[in-house]
């Protein structure tokens, strides 16, 4: 294997494959050969790409001799058994984190790899970090002197908690928050002090997701490596970002910052007592100015191609596949043995939970089979939950597509329904569709080419409208967007008569896309009679929505943002209810077919009034800034040709200025139509807007 390349397979092409498909692509005599997923239309959508084979099958993968090794990054629940077959097919396994669900598994999976000779590497990526290697060479050093204590935080907000999807893997057990942060943290202790003995576990912050199934969004654990005192916390409010790794010995105190690669080291010194503080705090200083620009100088250099979180999995896939290449033995960061020891760690942590907190609810019980007659495609989503429940609320039953069979109504066996079919499959759509009267397309797809958006985007939609005329459905409310209009200028109103631009090229790709999807949707109900009803949800707030929602501004962590343009104008708020309630009016109104309709509320507050009434609500200052559009503008133009001239990057689009500033909404909505044709009555009371939007909204999670 010295000799030539080693030709390396992914098995799964979701998020996470990029990250990796990157970094190996960066890596010394590696080449991948095959993307392999069970959706074809995914693995496609990567192996394109990267130009390679594309496999939906991982026996036929194997069977194929095109791969030395493969990386497994599936959801959790398939790496034993994939991990299994391809070590067993002679196939060296990377597998993401977690590697398994318990020990056992992980332990199965190492015996397994050295009865056929290869091997077997657990992804725990950010010890593949140069930040990393830096301290455990201080650590070898004695620079720090004895430590004494070990502290890991992941202190880092977790959406899908508070807003979905709830049917991932992520959430479907308590323990799984756990076996997929844990690892990360645990594997810090492992290699750097050995297999801790866990003393104590504490959860708290509760939040119930559908179906009074509590979760736990924080947890803190004790444990004693050797002589080191060790605590791991791992918390998933609206928190700011603290990902990090500190050690305290006698001689300094290291944070390593494993989120931004940094490393800073806090010694004593031997000045005077009136000098003493000055040095230490230049020291430090000194050492901040130096972590700072030296990762802005890589970032810059690299076009943002070594960020930390990339370079981690880069220095993971050097330690890899270096010894590998040279027949030697594996780097113990990564190697199966480390990873039965951080998984035992965690089956031991998880012992020491009490019962009750790690047991999820029981479904309700079931009495009948649902009989719908309403179909909701995005149903998993914000606006897709709440207006399943708002249809059942009104004594409908519902079918939701879904990806998977795990959908977010436990509570509503009786009333909803969740169905896995795949929407570039237009005979199982036509199948999923009998006995549907009402089609609500929520469903929307966010891709970096417009030949991307044509296929994932605009095709789905042209599809699901065909799948609808074939089965005979009475209604399709599609669900478009606000930002296909040009709002960049607060002389205009806005109404549904006014026309999007002729030249959507300049528009960023959601805006363009969702325009499109209109398009041909119209065409096809004046050509063929679909009976088409289009909605426009204006920023949709509530219950169940993200704290950072980026129609407002640019997000830098929970605690700050720059709003699009100065924030002052008021934006076009809308309440999560009462867009389920008008899409609901859209189907059931006699004279909608035909008419689209722009939910929005009534006036209420602007970007600045909205971050001071979560203030004043709720006691949260979130840092507030505005944002040039301009700026906003001609820092995007410089990235745009550096994508294209030195990334070598095709099909991509430019926005332009007018783009921009439509994203600060400076020009105001009138929404007479959906109030008077549909009986549509927004919230109108500010106080209740705010209780609504705000403060009963639990946007931090506790």
């Amino acid at each position: 294997m010295a000799s030539s390349k080693i030709r390396v397979g992914l098995i799964g092409a979701g998020y996470i494959a990029s990250w990796h498909a990157d970094a190996l692509r960066a890596t010394d005599d590696v080449e991948i050969t095959a993307v392999c997923d069970p959706s074809e239309a995914a693995a496609k959508a990567l192996a394109d790409g990267l130009g390679v084979r594309v496999f939906s099958d991982v026996a036929d993968l194997i069977d194929a001799g095109v791969c030395d090794a493969v990386h497994i990054l599936t959801p959790p629940h398939l790496h034993h058994p994939l991990a299994l077959q391809c070590l067993r097919g002679g196939l060296h396994v990377l597998v993401e984190k977690p590697v398994a669900t318990s020990a056992a598994e992980t332990a199965e999976m190492e015996a397994v790899a050295r009865e056929n000779g290869v091997r077997f590497h657990a992804g725990h990526n950010f010890m593949g970090l140069p930040s990393y290697d830096r301290l455990k060479s201080m650590l070898d050093k004695g620079a720090l002197g004895r430590v004494s204590v070990a502290e890991v935080h992941w202190c880092l907000p977790l959406a899908p908690l508070r807003s979905g999807p709830f049917g991932i893997w992520l959430l479907r057990d308590p323990k799984n928050l756990l076996l997929e942060l844990g690892p990360h943290l645990m594997g810090f202790i492992v290699d750097l002090f050995g297999v801790p003995d866990v003393q104590s576990v504490q959860l708290s912050k509760p939040i119930d997701l559908p179906g009074d199934d509590t979760r736990h969004q924080a947890w803190r654990i004790v444990a004693q490596a050797g002589e080191v005192d060790v605590t791991l916390t791992i918390s998933m409010v609206e928190t700011i970002d603290d990902r990090s790794l500190t050690l305290r010995g006698s001689s300094g105190r290291a944070r390593l910052d494993f989120a931004a690669d940094t490393l800073v080291v806090e010694r004593e010194n031997a000045s005077d007592l009136v000098l003493n503080p000055l040095r230490k705090q230049l020291d430090l200083s000194w050492q901040h100015l130096r972590e700072g620009l030296g990762n802005t100088l890589t970032q810059v250099a690299s076009l943002n191609r070594k960020s930390p979180y990339a370079l981690s999995f880069q220095g993971m896939n050097a330690a890899i596949y270096g010894p590998l290449r040279k027949d030697a033995a594996p780097d113990a960061r990564f190697s199966g043995e480390s990873a039965v020891a951080v998984m035992t760690a965690l089956d031991q942590a998880l012992d020491l939970v009490p019962e009750g907190d790690l047991k999820p609810a029981a479904p309700k019980a079931k009495t009948r089979d649902p009989k719908p007659t309403a179909m909701v495609i995005g149903g998993t989503g914000f606006i897709g939950r709440a207006l399943t429940r708002a249809l059942v609320a009104k004594g409908q039953d519902v079918r939701v597509l879904s990806r998977g069979r795990f959908g977010p109504f436990p509570d509503l066996p009786d009333e909803v329904e969740t169905v896995g079919v795949s929407l570039y499959d237009k005979a199982a759509l036509v199948e999923a569709m009998q006995g549907i009267d009402v089609v609500y397309n929520l469903a929307r797809s966010l891709e970096g080419t417009w030949e991307e958006a044509l296929e994932h985007d605009v095709g789905v939609a042209v599809r699901i409208a065909e799948a609808c005329q074939e089965a005979g459905v009475k209604r399709l409310v599609y669900t478009g967007t606000i930002a296909s209009y040009d709002m960049s200028t607060p002389a205009q109103k806005i109404t549904e008569d006014t026309p999007f631009p002729d030249d959507m090229s300049d528009r960023n790709m959601y805006a363009r896309s969702k325009a499109e999807c209109e398009k041909r949707l119209m065409e096809m109900h004046r050509r063929d009679g679909l009976p088409l009803v289009i909605a426009r949800p204006g920023i949709v707030v509530g219950h169940g929505g993200p704290l950072q929602h980026w129609g407002i501004g640019r997000w830098h962590g929970a605690g700050a943002v720059r709003i699009w343009g100065n924030g002052l104008n008021i934006l076009p708020f809308v309440l999560i209810d009462d867009v389920a309630d008008g899409l609901i009016l859209m189907a059931e109104h006699p004279d909608a077919i035909g008419q689209s309709y722009n939910l929005i509320g009534e006036p209420m507050l602007s970007g600045q009034g909205y971050f001071d009434a979560i203030h004043t609500s709720i006691g949260a200052r979130i840092r507030v800034s505005t944002g040039n559009l301009t700026l906003f503008w001609a820092a995007d133009a410089v990235k745009h040709v550096l994508k294209v001239y030195a990334l070598r990057r095709r099909g991509l689009t430019r926005p332009s200025l007018a783009d921009w500033k439509s994203r600060a909404h400076l020009s105001p909505f009138v929404n007479t139509k959906p109030k008077s044709e549909l009986g549509w009555t927004p919230e109108a009371d500010k106080a209740r807007f705010v209780d609504a939007a705000i403060k009963h909204a639990n946007l931090f999670g506790f």
